[in-house]
């Protein structure tokens, strides 16, 4: 198995301006406590998420209406390394599955959180549909450039029935076929959750 999800730190970069992650005892045993347990502050969008559709359409599904079905099963990695946006033109080129993930060489542990990544053009979202993806899956932070308020990618996701998985890990895994299993937090009412993704 390979794990392709972000590790999760104190000091972990999240998205500017978000909700930085932060993990704290609240009992200890070593002051008397008969356990130890702890208590954590972060963003839904931390490391590796999966977005549900009313993060970015207000109409849009909650985390909970996500199938698990489309999480869980083959995949295919493609190698993206050195597109800028994701176009149709390169897609036509690529072997796609049901699930499909995306490198576009971001490192496995960021310094710093990234301002310059691959985003997706609508039509290379609709394209996508239009070959069966039912799960996009990016090493980014997001579909859309950091900038974007209008969030044409994400919204063209939306519109085409595509769920959206970003931030995995996926440095040093070759292109090929996979299953893949991205199992997101039960958070009830949710606009995302981490997800601890593997492929085998």
């Amino acid at each position: 198995m390979l794990d392709i999800t972000r590790r999760i730190y104190p000091g972990v970069p999240v998205w500017p301006g978000d909700t930085p992650y932060s993990y704290q005892l609240t009992a200890q045993i070593a002051q008397g406590d008969s356990v130890n347990v702890g208590k954590i502050t972060t963003t839904t969008h931390l490391g590796t998420h999966l977005d549900a559709p009313w993060h970015y359409v207000d109409t849009g599904e909650k985390l909970e209406s996500v199938p698990l079905s489309v999480l869980v099963g083959p995949c295919r990695v493609v190698d993206a390394r050195g597109q800028k946006a994701l176009s149709v033109a390169f897609l036509k080129g690529v072997e796609l599955a049901e699930r499909s993930l995306f490198f576009t060489g971001q490192p496995n542990d960021w310094a710093d959180f990234p301002h310059h990544f691959m985003h997706v053009e609508p039509e290379a979202a609709r394209y996508l549909a239009g070959q069966g993806v039912r799960l996009f899956g990016t090493d980014c932070p997001s579909v859309d450039p950091l900038t974007s308020k209008d969030l044409p990618g994400h919204k063209a996701f939306a519109q085409a029935g595509v769920y959206i998985l970003e931030g995995l890990a996926l440095e040093g895994v070759p292109a090929g076929t996979y299953e893949l299993l991205a199992l997101p937090l039960r958070l009830e009412g949710a606009d995302a959750a981490p997800v601890r993704a593997i492929l085998r």
